[in-house]
């Protein structure tokens, strides 16, 4: 099984804290995200990582090679030179392998601290294409991705999401695509690789498969996990998260 995690963007709101580094290599538990990523996907069964680089790309570089060795996987990684632009370009450097792929696979956001049986739910989905939603979110301090739900399929996917469903859930970032569903994510991504297109995110691209109903979703509300996106995040992850998430081991 092969997953492709997305780490190119600067994370500019850490960086006053923690200095001048990627996400991926931020510490929890004095392993960095990039390990427990590793260690979650052997768990599963996965045998292959790619990383979509972009900001201090060698830094990822050598400890993804270190890393994958001792956690048994292969990995690589893939290069965005415009990472200051629209994640869509994350997408669309990961396109050569998302074109000969004949597999499912796995996208997943760098950013999330997260127990293997978040990962092992979605990957065990009865859904071909599936993502993850916890209906426990909060829009207080936050901004998040939302997923609306109507006769059990997501139908829209975006920040500030207001209507009518029978249930609304925080997307976590992570994502199952059956390979039939990969030329649609494709033809989106290409869309939006010119012009002003370039400024867009690839929730776009994910956004228009939702839409065109691909998507089957997994709720995995009861389970610990969190998005690190400010300093605060990062301590609640070591301070709360990770312990909870250790007590599920």
């Amino acid at each position: 099984m092969k997953a492709i995690i997305y780490a190119a963007g600067i994370g500019k709101r850490l960086e006053g804290k923690f200095g001048p580094r990627p996400k991926l290599l931020l510490e929890f538990g004095g392993r960095s995200l990039l390990d427990w990523h590793l260690q979650r996907l052997k768990e599963i069964g996965g045998d292959e990582l790619i990383v979509v680089t972009g900001y201090l790309r060698e830094q990822m570089e050598t400890a993804l090679v270190a890393l994958g060795r001792k956690r048994g996987l292969r990995t690589r990684t893939l290069h965005n030179p415009d990472y200051t632009e629209g994640s869509v370009l994350s997408f669309a450097a990961s396109l050569p392998e998302l074109e000969q792929q004949r597999e499912p696979l796995l996208l997943m956001d760098g950013d999330v601290l997260y127990p293997t049986a978040m990962l092992r739910q979605l990957w065990q989905s009865p859904h071909p294409t599936a993502l993850l939603i916890d209906r426990d979110y909060s829009t207080a301090d936050d901004d998040p991705v939302l997923v609306p739900v109507r006769d059990g399929r997501p139908f829209d996917f975006r920040k500030q999401w207001t209507g009518t469903a029978d249930l609304v859930g925080e997307s976590i970032g992570f994502f199952k695509l059956d390979p039939r569903d990969l030329p649609l994510l494709i033809a989106e991504t290409r869309k939006r690789m010119t012009g002003e297109g370039r400024k867009a995110s690839y929730d776009d691209v994910l956004r228009a498969l939702v839409r065109a109903g691909r998507f089957g979703h997994e709720d995995v509300t009861a389970l610990p996990w969190t998005e690190i996106d400010f300093p605060g995040d990062a301590e609640r992850a070591e301070r709360e998260v990770l312990p909870a998430i250790l007590r599920l081991s």
